[in-house]
């Protein structure tokens, strides 16, 4: 039986946008045809790539054993990113981004390796969470049901505004699995998931307390997203934003940039050179001044928008 078309859905919420001049509002209409074609999309993409998601460019029309991967990258905790474009619908996009994941784990040595040529060798690879991201004016609602089921992929639309405007949205990104502690301690022997208590459990109740408290304001923030790994929490929008990192009596705390206007404390530390891809570091006890601390979370989220 063939398969029925199936409706694009476009964006959550479909908002006219208004450009402003001399108090008076005039709609910006959209520009449908968007970019001329997927070449010119992807290029457009790749060559801001950084400003639009976060990633630094790696390759693009990468050659792999069974096809090219669209766009490699690498994001600000140097986890890998592949990255798929499609200028109109195509029920495929999400099965080739799964396909083209199942490549980047089984050829993690070619990837260091192309990092290394790329970036040098001081950048290490973080395989905690290894991204998909999806980019298309629209998906339908078969790949955002089946995306729900999947960890490593996220789906962003895009939306090109005459004559100079781009809108992207997040449609789906992956929220952290929660699992009950049995399961957990069985996973982490396996190398599987991570959750909230299994960082809170490193450090003392005194902390805890204060890293919730942090946690809590961050959470706030409009389109903030916190997932879990293997060595900290993550927060990010359509960029990473903060880490926070557990020890026994204090929490250390990754910022996108090494300074930032309102630190008149001189907390941030650079650490640009580590290569972690976050480039300031704060380190916090249960006795530091958590709204000081979040209002260089807040600057680092901005930065963001």
């Amino acid at each position: 039986m063939p398969i029925r078309s199936v409706p694009l859905i476009k964006r959550w919420f479909n908002m006219p946008i208004f450009k402003i001049h001399n108090s008076k509002a005039s709609q910006v209409s959209v520009k449908e045809d968007g970019f001329g074609n997927e070449a010119e999309l992807r290029d457009f993409f790749a060559a801001n790539l950084n400003e639009i998601l976060g990633v630094r460019f790696l390759e693009k029309e990468y050659q792999t054993t069974d096809g090219r991967i669209d766009t490699l990258g690498i994001d600000e905790n140097n986890s890998p990113v592949i990255i798929e474009y499609k200028w109109k619908d195509n029920e495929e996009v999400l099965a080739q981004g799964l396909f083209y994941f199942n490549w980047l784990m089984q050829s993690k040595r070619h990837f260091e390796l192309l990092v290394d040529k790329k970036l040098g060798g001081n950048v290490k690879v973080n395989w905690e969470h290894p991204r998909v991201i999806l980019v298309a004016q629209g998906f339908s609602r078969y790949i955002l049901g089946a995306v729900q089921q999947e960890k490593n992929v996220e789906l962003k639309t895009y939306t090109y505004y005459a004559p100079d405007i781009l809108h992207v949205e997040d449609v789906y990104t992956p929220s952290a699995v929660r699992v009950t502690t049995e399961r957990r301690r069985a996973r982490t022997r396996r190398g599987g998931e991570y959750n909230l208590d299994h960082h809170l459990n490193i450090t003392s109740p005194e902390m805890r307390k204060t890293a919730n408290l942090l946690r809590a304001k961050i959470l706030e923030l409009a389109g903030v997203k916190e997932n879990f790994g293997k060595s900290g929490i993550y927060y990010r929008t359509t960029k990473s934003i903060a880490r926070l990192e557990f020890r026994p009596t204090w929490v250390q705390l990754l910022l996108r940039d090494p300074q930032y206007k309102a630190d008149t404390k001189k907390l941030v530390k650079d650490v640009t050179s580590n290569k972690w891809g976050y480039r300031g570091m704060v380190k916090f006890t249960p006795e530091s001044d958590i709204d000081y601390i979040f209002n260089l979370v807040k600057q680092s989220y901005e930065s963001t928008l």
